[in-house]
């Protein structure tokens, strides 16, 4: 025992040196008001140490070798930073952060360009995030998400105003709509109404990347829309958040008024979290500037509302986390309204009379969306990783149409299983360059058909498998240059049974123009390479350069092609694949507190998607394409309680008819409406008093003009080719804090009452849609957080 005394003095002196060197962090993270900011996530770069500020936004890591460190930090609704820290020995180390918000997300930390968390700032082509602050401010006026995008994002078409974003291409061409990376759209038989699946009240952010992206494969030829659901924002056990609306027009406020309520419950205890969320809406009779209502066809007057959403979250550490969600949605339209059509060529309007509907509700019968992710960081290699299960079900129905022997109504029935993984390992070669490499796979079966309500096969069911696996490279050399990098590999299989077209009558004539004939049936196989490069360089903020190239891959409207059919096997229907290349370049400028980003695009492709009516059958135009343009955004923060911004975008697209690689020949002509949109214009005034107790706020959206057809030998326009006639909405908004807990809000849509033809009607020169623009109409809310 003696002879051991010297170890254990030795040892207790080695201890208590390397205890003496050791110091800890500490401080506060605030927001640029000076309040606390509850529950952000400190880490520390390098190390697998880590915590979360408490509910006065209070923080302490201790146990740190004394040197310098580098803290991270993030909270929901703020941008990332970085604070570089030095540790001295035995000592505390105390900071503060100031956590940035920007109404436009323009500093958000996004996952959707690159699959894993990382800063706007960081992303080598262009992105649009819609903070939850910014959702609010538009919810004040239209609880409609397709408005609301339309409004906010450069490059969207204008919205219809209607339940379907039909037409409403993201530059140019159809994006991919998920809800947290799972997929709502159905490329399949695209039926254009998956812009509206679920609840804006459910939804924390939305991120929308534009231009053709090789992550997520199959559908986002022009890019996507992710809605990235609600996060618990408070550690206490219950919080609590009610709303209470109501809606109507102020031209003719008769059978007009409706009402909204959602409920959100949301909490932490430990390592549980929980956010609990249901909202109803019943909307009464919509109206346009004259008064008169519009006609019910995609419409969203006396719609009934639905949803239902859980968010469960575990943290078994700091850095192991399961979640499940679950969200269902339901908006259905029951009115005793049936259309009368008008007359685009002499501008007479589509209507909407009393009468007897036919068929069942229109609208979405149910969209059901479950997923289960466990993540993680710091594992092998210091890696983060997900693991992704999810199921998504939708039955959405259309209008009663004519069109079919006996008539009735057709409805897009899909169903997704899938399972999403992927690692992230970071990488440093030297001091001065570092990256991480993201590696995974994404397996999808998708089956989608159209039968009609009655169970007759319009198309038949489609079984797709997709097999994917992906790698993509980011690296950043001193700082301030940013290589990125990737490869995608798609294989997808179509099984299609044998099947009998539908017998159809040609609108024109009123006779059967496909009195239905056997098709044999099959498969359809795909193989897609896809690759993306991005450059960009963050040296200057006065000068932020980036490009990028990136393909993007769709199976088309296969669909379509199906039910369309004129032969008598689907191995002679031009099914094949389209692979898109996109190439951007742009730039972003920061000026003392002004923005200012631009950015130019070409889009290509070799195959075609576009269509047209031949004898009242859509027939599919494989000729190759090319789409080109442009978008400017600025936003100035000119007081500290005075922010102003606009944007401008601008998009056209000609197909090469002759195929000879060359768009400016006299047969090459222009995509149609259902493509390429008129210019867009839009700007906001956000205004605070009382500090930030009273807030306005003004909106405003223009439509150019668009005219590239001739008239018909009939004196009219062909379906998609109708002329644009501009027009120019402004929308206002107010909000007062009434107490602490509560504030009213109230909503002014279309303040200036336009009449106005929304672009869509314009262009597609059927009666089934020459409706007008809603009109004036007010929206009151309360909200109250406990």
């Amino acid at each position: 025992m003696l002879k051991a005394l010297p170890l254990y003095v030795c040892f207790m002196f080695l201890s208590v040196a390397v205890w003496a060197q050791q110091g800890s962090i500490s401080g506060r993270v605030v927001n640029p008001n000076k309040e606390a900011v509850p529950y952000a996530s400190v880490f520390l770069k390098g190390t697998n140490s880590g915590t979360a500020t408490n509910d006065q936004g209070e923080f302490k890591i201790e146990n740190l070798k004394s040197g310098p460190k580098q803290l991270s930090i993030t909270a929901v609704g703020y941008g990332a930073k970085t604070v570089d820290v030095q540790v001295a020995e035995g000592e505390n180390t105390s900071v503060t952060v100031t956590l940035s918000t920007n109404q436009q997300g323009l500093n958000e930390v996004v996952v959707s360009a690159s699959r894993v968390p990382e800063n706007i700032d960081k992303i080598p082509s262009s992105v649009t995030v819609l903070s939850r602050e910014a959702i609010e401010q538009d919810l004040m006026i239209s609880t409609n998400v397709i408005d609301i995008l339309s409004n906010r994002v450069p490059g969207l078409a204008p919205s219809g105003g209607t339940s379907s974003n039909w037409g409403q291409t993201l530059r140019g061409r159809a994006m991919l709509v998920m809800i947290d990376g799972v997929p709502q759209s159905t490329p399949l038989r695209n039926g254009a109404v998956d812009m509206r699946a679920l609840d804006p009240d459910a939804i924390e952010q939305i991120e929308v990347v534009k231009g053709a992206t090789a992550i997520y494969g199959n559908g986002a030829a022009g890019g996507l829309i992710n809605y990235i659901t609600r996060t618990p924002r408070q550690q206490k056990l219950l919080s609590s958040r009610t709303t209470l609306g109501m809606t109507g027009s102020l031209v003719d406020s008769d059978n007009s008024i409706g009402a909204r309520v959602s409920q959100l419950f949301y909490g932490k205890s430990g390592k549980f979290d929980y956010v609990v969320s249901g909202a109803y809406e019943q909307t009464g009779e919509w109206k346009d500037a004259e008064g008169d209502v519009l006609p019910p066809d995609y419409g969203l007057g006396e719609t009934d509302s639905y949803n239902g959403f859980v968010k469960l979250g575990y943290d078994f550490t700091p850095f192991k986390r399961l979640q499940l969600t679950y969200n269902y949605y339901s908006s259905e339209q029951k009115t005793n309204y049936v259309p009368l059509y008008g007359n685009y060529r002499e501008g007479q309007k589509t209507r909407a009379v009393l009468g007897q509907t036919l068929g069942v509700p229109q609208g979405v019968r149910s969209n059901q969306n479950l997923n289960a992710r466990f993540s993680g960081d710091h594992a092998f290699l210091d890696s983060h990783y997900e693991v992704d299960a999810y199921y998504q079900a939708v039955d959405n129905v259309f209008f009663w149409s004519t069109s079919f022997e006996f008539g009735g109504q057709s409805m897009v029935s899909s169903e997704k299983k899938g399972i999403r993984a992927l690692a992230s390992t970071p990488f440093a070669l030297g001091a001065a360059v570092n990256g991480d490499i993201t590696y995974g796979f994404d397996v999808l079966n998708d089956i989608t058909s159209q039968p009609l309500v009655d169970g007759r096969v319009w198309v038949p069911e489609m079984n797709m498998l997709n097999l994917a696996p992906f790698v993509q490279l980011k690296t950043t050399v001193a700082e301030d240059l940013i290589l990125k990098g990737g490869f995608r590999a798609e294989k997808v299989n179509i099984e299609v049974e044998d099947y009998t077209t539908l017998r159809t009558v040609n609108p024109s004539t009123g006779q059967i123009d496909n009195p239905g004939f056997n098709v044999k049936g099959g498969e359809l196989g795909y193989n897609a390479y896809l690759f993306n490069v991005g450059l960009r360089y963050n040296k200057l903020p006065i000068f932020t350069p980036y490009a990028s190239f990136s393909q993007g891959f769709s199976v088309a409207d296969v669909g379509v092609m199906l039910r369309s059919a004129r032969v008598d096997d689907i191995s002679k229907i031009s099914t094949e694949a389209i692979v898109v290349n996109n190439y951007e370049a742009g730039f972003v400028s920061q000026l003392g507190k002004l923005r200012f980003e631009g950015v130019g695009f070409i889009s290509t492709s070799e195959l075609g998607s576009s269509g047209q009516y031949k004898d009242g059958v859509f027939v599919v135009m494989r000729t190759p394409e090319r789409i080109h343009g442009f978008e400017a955004i600025a936003d100035v923060h000119l007081l500290e309680n005075l922010n102003v911004g606009a944007t401008y975008s601008y998009v056209e697209g000609k197909m090469d008819v002759n195929q000879n690689d060359q768009f400016d020949d006299t047969e090459d002509v222009y995509l149609g409406g259902e493509r390429i949109s008129p210019p867009k214009y839009t700007a906001y005034l956000n205004y605070s008093l009382l500090k930030n107790q009273l807030m306005f706020n003004l909106q405003y959206t223009g439509i150019g003009k668009r005219d590239r057809f001739d008239r018909n030998e009939s004196g009219t326009y062909n379906f998609y080719q109708g002329p644009i006639d501009p027009y120019q909405l402004v929308n206002l908004s107010a909000s007062y804090q009434l107490t602490k807990n509560t504030r009213f809000n109230i909503g002014i849509e279309n303040l200036l009452n336009e009449d106005y033809f929304p672009a869509r009607a314009q262009w597609f020169t059927s009666p089934t849609m020459y409706n007008k623009g809603k009109g004036a109409a007010f929206n009151v809310s309360m909200v109250v957080e406990l």
